[in-house]
């Protein structure tokens, strides 16, 4: 801690690099920061003197990372709106309960056929099924999609996955730690994340004309700091009561994109995304142990990659289609949120704790590096990977699309 300012301009320095030389490779940049990470961190190669453990203060680290996953999932609920999501609501629900039914069965069905205990079973199950909202809010962000008809879509089923992922840690925190589960505890903390989700976006709707007038600050440095600190406030609180703080930022988000102020707010965040999110990558790579990546590990984390893009692809099209959506942009739905991160390394991190098998640290990084990896692009070329597979399978829409959703996308892409 006695070098602290020089380890993280260090790391700034190194996250520069990394975005360079992806800049000129024309490649994402975030599996650049994730590598890159993984090679300066405190669990890189030391071989004779050379000592590639550069990066030690990880903890600081980290949690400028996790200010950057709200500053990610903030700047995308500015970039949507509640009364979009309202909307949706119905089909959220049904297209969020297709996502996860379908993922985790798949997920469930591998770690047993793996042959391991049902405690394991079920970790398994959670890593492969929850997806990672800072890199698909990154990607969306990255790549002007936000717009898009599918965006929406996405979004839900984001939010419906934080509704499952309470209820889910809540089972296996029970199971896994302490060998018991409540099932009334288990519930109340369903009904207490659903519930805050809702009070939050109907409320914030109805405080939207209070909110104009409140933020009609014209002091550019008092303006962020009320908003700031509105945002750290929610996503804090949010996480007292086992929302997910990214979460928590998204509803803020969501809600301010209401206001008159929304423009302004957005330029006022948008430098801060960009650090700070690339910081959160740079940590997640921080965090894994290159020399404990192979063995079994590898193998099963290959079979589980195959089967959640199977999955994946599926689920999005039935999610997609169930909301009236062209066959184009359902696709898009599983090709961009097939990334796994944050809520994955959770979950293994709960196995260790709880003693179970050692390979599941290993397999949970292996997937999540190569899906970090494959997501960004798979969404990037989602155009090309719809024609290839129209050409294959023939998909039909229902009906036809009207000639302004079709110059919709087309302008969008």
């Amino acid at each position: 801690m006695d070098h602290l300012v020089l380890e993280v301009g260090l790391a700034i320095a190194l996250i520069a690099a990394a975005g360079l030389i992806s800049s000129k490779l024309r490649f994402s940049v975030i599996p650049f920061y994730i590598l890159i990470g993984m090679a300066v961190g405190p669990h890189a190669a030391q071989i004779w003197h050379l000592d590639f453990r550069f990066i030690e203060s990880e903890p600081l680290i980290s949690f400028l990372g996790r200010i950057g996953v709200l500053f990610l999932l903030f700047y995308l609920g500015l970039e949507f709106s509640v009364g979009r999501l309202i909307k949706s609501g119905k089909s959220i629900a049904i297209g969020g309960s297709i996502y996860i039914g379908i993922n985790f069965t798949l997920g469930l069905i591998l770690g047993f056929m793996s042959g391991f205990p049902v405690a394991e079973a079920l970790i398994i199950a959670g890593i492969t099924t929850i997806s990672s909202s800072a890199i698909v809010a990154k990607v969306l962000v990255d790549l002007k999609r936000t717009a898009n008809p599918e965006t929406e879509m996405i979004l839900g089923i984001i939010m419906f996955e934080d509704v499952f992922l309470a209820v889910y840690i809540s089972i296996l925190s029970g199971l896994v730690l302490s060998d018991s589960s409540s099932i009334g505890g288990v519930i109340v903390s369903a009904l207490i994340a659903l519930g805050y989700m809702l009070v939050v976006i109907i409320v914030g709707r109805k405080l939207v004309p209070l909110l104009n007038k409140l933020l009609n600050i014209r002091n550019n440095e008092l303006f962020g700091l009320v908003i700031f600190g509105s945002l750290f406030l929610v996503a804090g609180f949010s996480e007292t009561i086992h929302v997910a703080e990214a979460i928590g930022a998204l509803l803020v988000g969501l809600v301010l994109a209401e206001t008159t102020h929304a423009k302004r707010i957005e330029h006022l965040i948008m430098p801060f995304k960009d650090f700070f999110g690339a910081i959160f990558f740079f940590s997640f790579g921080l965090s894994i142990d290159p020399l404990a990546l192979g063995g079994e590990a590898v193998w099963l984390a290959l079979i589980a990659v195959i089967i959640t893009l199977i999955g994946n692809f599926v689920a999005g099209m039935l999610a997609g289609r169930s909301a009236g959506l062209s066959t184009k942009a359902s696709s898009n739905i599983g090709l961009t949120i097939v990334s796994r991160g944050e809520f994955s390394i959770i979950l293994a991190n709960m196995a260790q704790a709880g003693g179970l098998m050692a390979i599941i640290q290993p397999f949970a990084a292996i997937y999540v590096l190569i899906l970090a990896i494959l997501g960004p692009l798979l969404t990037k070329e989602s155009k090309h990977i719809y024609r290839a597979l129209d050409k294959v399978f023939k998909f039909k829409d229902s009906k036809k699309k009207p000639r302004s959703e079709m110059l919709k996308e087309k302008t969008i892409e």
